[in-house]
């Protein structure tokens, strides 16, 4: 997956609304904010990918596998569009790299040794809290 990839226009869901915040007058009349609706389950990204993205347990995916990012930082809604874009291009970005798989490493002789030495410290503290015999 390129990392500058675009999903298609029928994909997206764009919702406009007046941003929160102060902004004066301007904030009041214009809806300048932008919500961006992405169904990754209906999307034609690769099923691992998509996978990946429902797996991630970010708050922004719904119970129904839509994705929704909330752009308002700007003051004009061409600008919070293609910030929203690029989000979600850097969602599916980060979701379209596979995991390494962990290989299991053994413990180090020292740490073994360390750790057998600690319980034995700690089995002759608690050896010593026995009963006293004369």
């Amino acid at each position: 997956m390129t990392p500058d990839w675009r999903p298609a226009d029928e994909e997206i869901e764009w919702q406009f609304t007046r941003a929160q915040g102060p902004g004066g007058q301007h904030v009041n009349k214009v809806s300048t904010a932008v919500q961006l609706r992405f169904d990754v389950r209906a999307s034609r990204l690769p099923e691992a990918v998509k996978a990946r993205l429902l797996q991630l347990g970010d708050q922004r995916l719904t119970q129904d596998g839509v994705l929704v990012i909330k752009a308002q930082s700007h003051r004009s809604q061409e600008r919070n569009r293609q910030e929203a874009l690029e989000r979600l291009a850097a969602l599916v970005a980060e979701a379209a790299q596979v995991p390494r798989p962990r290989r299991p490493t053994r413990p180090t002789r020292g740490s073994q040794q360390r750790r057998l030495a600690g319980k034995a410290v700690r089995a002759g503290v608690k050896a010593g809290r026995g009963r006293v015999t004369l």
